[in-house]
């Protein structure tokens, strides 16, 4: 297969997800905050036609790389390897469809991150300076300390385990300075402050054109509102050189004279992968794509914390180097997606993570609906259980599922698998079809400015209005015996709607998609174009045969979702992603949660009087963990522990409360001391 390179005659669209780390397994949000969500515009361009190209792969060089090789006591390179395996694996069971995954250690990065660096320095966009950088004096280390290799007290929250780089508690970027009571990583000893030698970009050179092209690109763009605040937020607030090397090992050498012990800095270097990505999926035609700003639309997916690394930095140092480079025209954020009332954490191992979710048994399409539909596109959003579950049940199977299955069973059953031709035409139909298109017009106008959440919704929309339309034609066996043209036409719509949604389906749920066209017996839909509006219903005419109809969805019981929550609570990472502390064997597996709400239920069961429960069962964990060690969930869900605990201490004490208020607060109490337990079993069991 030739690689893909732009037409002057079509609309070439390039579309890029920030290249995840390999030092652990993505979680879910990673997964709709950057992967997911480009594959799902990249295949909704394909299908409208356009000459699309998707690219990504794995961020290999940094400290965060050589910091988790040296707890795990492996190389870089084995780090690498071991990690980008898990990542391939996950997106390949997500159904991400990249044109090109590559990979940041190559050649080719080396070889542009230096073209970029001499040319920025050419052009007076570089400068050296001393900076005074924490040093670990210990015997056997004697070393500057990159940033991840320092951690702290943060000097705003005063969360105890910040990093050199960020807080995880606030969110705060750091400098490693910045700590209150810093330590060495690698052997826990107090660094001291030495000077060394660094290069910085000159971004207050590069501010008034940055502005200037922010405030034009976040308008024409249509960027998410999200991504417009944070860039202009920075560039307001006045730009400042940013050092752009660091004292690692592993990272692309910098070109220069005495800096032989340094490297970039990942996050000049990073982005940059997106460049020798595509240079090694085309060697020969990746200035094509990348040098042709005039041509080719540069579509950008990330987390919100991702914007100003690609909305400021990178364009800087595009602009910088004086070369013509496609700059990006839109970036597409998401905010956080928690977990449970809580935050997904890679280092903590609390979440779903890509490992667990294939493992489920639950099909990809049900987690891609779900992630989409709760894609954190204006505000951070909710992974929870009973959602999750609700999502299938009431809108998959109830809504999707029975809509091409009433119709297409009743074609099997009462026309021999044949399509009819359209019959008899009334105010029904036209009302129908006037409904579908005004929301196709929405669903084609949400995708193009990457809203994709919305997008999902409309196909939902469409779908609902095929189940209404059957609904209100009285589709059943009476209908096909006594007025045979009206079924016919109610069917023959009914069919080519399902058509029309495994097209407008097929960005979210590809495998849906294929199976709606299999058991259609037709090829795969385009989305249709403005020349193709409106729609009018009559891509599958009547005599088309179709296959055997069967099941999209099944459904998720209701008792399965507490078994998912303690099954999936995030502590069954830790045996593949927590670096060992010595050679050990591997994990030791821990046990369930206890079912929190089993003594509330007891107590409110048939034929007995609700019992006011002791407040007794509600003590706090045996397991102590000194304040300082704690995480910042285990911080979070002390406090919501105590305020329960006083709602129930006040409710037992009130006069006239009801049993029934006092049941449910002490269940709730009781939940809460569950998730408490266990995550301090988690973080205390033995690896």
């Amino acid at each position: 297969m030739l690689n893909r390179l732009p037409q002057t005659d079509k609309r070439n669209v390039l579309i890029t997800s920030a290249l995840p780390y390999v030092n652990n397994v993505p979680h879910l949000g990673n997964i709709i905050g950057s992967v997911l969500s480009a594959d799902v515009f990249a295949r909704y361009c394909r299908t409208r036609g356009y000459n699309t190209l998707y690219i990504c792969g794995t961020d290999e060089y940094g400290t965060a790389t050589e910091t988790k090789a040296l707890e795990e006591n492996v190389t870089e390179e084995e780090l690498c390897a071991k990690y980008r395996a898990l990542h391939k694996q996950t997106y390949d069971w997500f159904n991400i469809d990249f044109d090109y995954f590559g990979k940041t250690t190559t050649p080719a990065q080396t070889e542009i991150c230096q073209d970029m660096f001499k040319k920025l320095q050419k052009s007076g966009y570089t400068f050296e300076d001393t900076m005074k950088q924490l040093y670990c004096d210990q015997p056997g280390h004697k070393r500057f300390l990159a940033d991840r290799f320092v951690e702290g007290e943060c000097p705003h929250c005063h969360y105890d385990d910040a990093r050199g780089d960020q807080c995880d508690s606030c969110g705060k970027l750091l400098n490693p300075t910045e700590l209150l009571k810093p330590r060495c990583k690698l052997d826990g000893a107090t660094p001291i402050l030495k000077e060394t030698k660094h290069q910085f970009l000159d971004l207050p050179k590069l501010e008034s054109w940055n502005l200037e092209w922010a405030e034009r690109v976040t308008e024409e763009g249509k960027w998410s509102p999200n991504g417009k605040t944070i860039t202009l937020s920075w560039l307001k607030k006045g730009l400042e050189p940013r050092c752009i090397t660091r004292d690692l090992k592993w990272g692309v050498p910098v070109p220069l004279a005495g800096y032989e012990d340094k490297v970039f800095y990942v996050w000049y270097d990073a982005p940059i992968g997106y460049i020798s990505i595509t240079m090694n999926y085309t060697p020969e035609g990746w200035q094509e794509w990348w040098k042709n700003p005039e041509n080719v639309k540069l579509y950008q997916f990330m987390g919100k914390d991702n914007v100003p690394f690609h909305s400021v930095i990178f364009p800087c140092i595009l602009h910088g180097t004086g070369d013509p480079y496609t700059i990006v025209n839109t970036i597409s954020t998401c905010e956080y997606l928690n977990y449970e009332n809580g935050k997904f954490s890679k280092s903590r191992g609390v979440g779903v993570f890509g490992n667990n979710v294939m493992a489920s048994n639950i099909p990809v399409e049900v987690w891609r609906y779900y992630l989409l539909a709760s894609r954190p596109e204006t505000s951070d959003s909710q992974f929870l259980w009973r959602d999750f579950v609700q999502r299938n049940n009431n809108e998959l199977l109830a809504n999707l599922g029975n809509f091409v299955n009433r119709a297409l069973k009743f074609v099997a059953a009462k026309y021999q698998s044949t399509v009819p031709s359209v019959g008899t035409v009334g105010t029904e139909e036209s009302d129908f079809l006037k409904d579908v298109n005004n929301l196709l017009g929405q669903y084609v106008e949400s995708m193009e400015q990457q809203k994709e959440r919305n997008g999902l919704k409309i196909v939902m929309d469409i779908s609902a209005r095929g189940n209404l339309y059957l609904q209100d034609s009285k589709l059943d066996n009476a209908l096909f015996t006594n007025n045979r043209p009206k079924a016919d036409t109610v069917l023959s719509l009914a069919t080519n709607l399902i058509y029309l949604l495994s097209a407008l389906v097929y960005p979210f749920m590809p495998t849906t998609s294929a199976a709606i066209v299999k058991q259609l017996r037709a090829p795969h839909r385009r989305i249709p174009g403005d020349t193709e509006l409106p729609w009018d219903g009559k891509d599958i005419l009547g005599g088309h045969v179709i296959n055997k109809p069967d099941y999209l969805f099944t459904k998720i019981e209701d008792s399965k979702e507490q078994e998912l929550r303690q099954r999936y609570a995030g502590k069954q990472v830790k045996e593949e992603t927590d670096a060992p502390r010595v050679a050990a064997a591997s994990a030791k597996p821990q046990p369930p949660a206890k079912d929190a709400g089993k003594s509330a239920a007891k107590a409110g069961s048939k034929g007995k009087a609700p019992q006011k429960p002791s407040i007794k069962e509600a003590k706090p964990s045996q397991l102590v963990i000194a304040d300082a060690d704690k995480t910042p969930e285990m911080l979070q869900l002390e406090a919501l522990y105590k305020e329960q605990g006083d709602k129930v201490r006040t409710l037992k004490g009130a006069k006239g409360a009801k049993d029934e208020e006092t049941v449910a607060a002490v269940s709730e109490l009781l939940r809460t001391k569950a998730q408490l337990e266990e995550l301090f079993k988690a973080f205390t069991s033995p690896q």
